[in-house]
């Protein structure tokens, strides 16, 4: 971690310093700063400083900080890779919590499931079921994402959804405890875990089948080729809007005319209307106002409510 405010251990006599109090309470393997830039954390690349920004390297690690933000009153969230999240330019008031940890991020092969961390980069065990010859989630391959934020937002690509393919996940509540759930016990819709609003992902088994590695391998390249065919490569949070139920949100966006609208930085991509790419300089205000502007002549011009599937916080 490039950052001169991370902290190694501090002493908890300053009752002003949320990071030096919360240091205290974890393990020299943690990683922790002040007033971290999220622009660094975000696959958009905008956003403000958070207050605490910090990688625990355990369990034990999260749950003590859930429980010191909990005693204290102070907001957290947490994060992966920071794709779907727009930060606002304001910043985060409070503890922004990132599992990237080798902890959290394990991908172990158990018959024909696939045991992962919350922190696992889904293009990863995409890679290693392949390697595996186990078929079932090629689909996660180029979600942009990790699987903790894929299981939060039930994430889905390819005509396949991440709750498709789960057997369990185990999970934190915000007292520390750990337990493990069945998808059917979670509350899953389109692009939302009602489970996973008030608890964290730790990880989950995903049920696989046996295949030829030749055909999984093609399935990959296909999808692969069809995503980077009509997808950005330019920085966004993947998919912006929800697809109503009325129309594609990118087809909308392209039926009125929308692809190339720019506001500042922000601009909506000429390869799928429903992404917003940073070319560089864009704000997350810039972002927003986009997002305004797409909204409103959906609703204007084909009445029509979009909804983001991007989560947005912080302040203004």
């Amino acid at each position: 971690m490039n950052a001169p405010e991370a902290i190694l251990e501090m002493p908890v006599h300053n009752k002003n310093d949320l990071a030096g109090e919360l240091a205290a309470c974890l393990s020299r393997e943690a990683v922790i700063c002040r007033a971290e830039p999220m622009t660094k954390h975000t696959t958009l690349r905008v956003g403000g400083p958070a207050d605490v920004y910090v990688e625990p390297a355990s369990e034990m690690d999260l749950a003590g900080i859930v429980k010191f933000c909990g005693a204290r009153g102070v907001p957290f969230f947490v994060i992966g890779r920071g794709s779907n999240l727009l930060v606002r330019d304001g910043g985060f008031r409070g503890v922004m919590i990132c599992l990237t940890h080798a902890n959290f991020s394990r991908i172990e092969v158990d018959g024909e499931c696939l045991r992962c961390g919350a922190g696992a980069r889904l293009k990863n065990v995409a890679v290693e079921a392949r390697r595996s010859g186990l078929s079932g989630v090629e689909f996660l391959e180029g979600i942009p994402g990790s699987v903790g934020g894929a299981l939060r937002m039930n994430a889905g690509a390819m005509g396949g959804q991440t709750f498709d393919v789960v057997e369990s996940v185990r999970l934190m509540d915000f007292d520390g405890n750990i337990r493990e759930l069945a998808p059917q016990a979670m509350a899953v819709e389109y692009r939302h875990c009602a489970a996973l609003k008030n608890r964290i992902a730790l990880g989950a088994v995903f049920k696989c089948q046996s295949a030829p590695r030749g055909e999984i391998e093609a399935r990959m390249k296909a999808f692969s080729e069809k995503r980077w065919a009509s997808q950005p490569a330019a920085p966004s949070a993947g998919c912006l809007f929800k697809n109503p139920a009325q129309i594609p949100a990118g087809k909308l966006v392209d039926e009125l005319g929308l692809k190339g609208a720019r506001v500042g930085g922000a601009v909506v991509s000429a390869e799928h209307g429903n992404f917003i790419v940073n070319d560089g300089t864009a704000t997350a205000r810039n972002i927003l106002n986009l997002i305004d502007l797409l909204k409103q002549r959906a609703k204007v011009e084909r009445g029509i409510e979009l909804e983001t599937e991007v989560e947005i916080i912080g302040e203004g």
